[in-house]
């Protein structure tokens, strides 16, 4: 299993980024997938989900609204689309394959 995040960088206040996962070694549509999000000295913390089937989308409360998860299964990949971003989303984001497999992680930093 292998996961691979990009698209981080930094950002101005109000800006937006898509990041993106692609997923190999598994059945990438078999598998909810879910993205993450660690800032510095705090805990990581849940930031979407989107079901394998469905399309079933769950959002962290400080998303909803800015953020929209979004997968492309004939590609492998998964989608952070992120707009009016704040400096409290600066942290480093993590795709994870359901509660099991994490990917790198891409850095966003959020910055005038």
């Amino acid at each position: 299993v292998q996961l691979v995040e990009s698209g981080g960088g930094l950002v101005q206040p109000g800006g937006s980024l898509r990041l993106s996962c692609v997923g190999s070694g598994f059945t990438f549509s078999s598998y909810a997938m879910r993205w993450y999000r660690q800032a510095p000295g705090k805990e990581r913390e849940w930031v979407a989900t989107i079901a394998s089937v469905g399309g079933r989308i769950n959002y962290a409360d400080s998303v909803k609204g800015r953020f929209t998860i979004s997968r492309d299964n004939a590609k492998n990949t998964v989608y952070l689309q992120m707009n009016n971003l704040k400096p409290e989303d600066t942290a480093v984001y993590y795709c994870r394959r359901a509660f099991d497999s994490w990917g790198q992680g891409t850095q966003v930093t959020v910055s005038a």
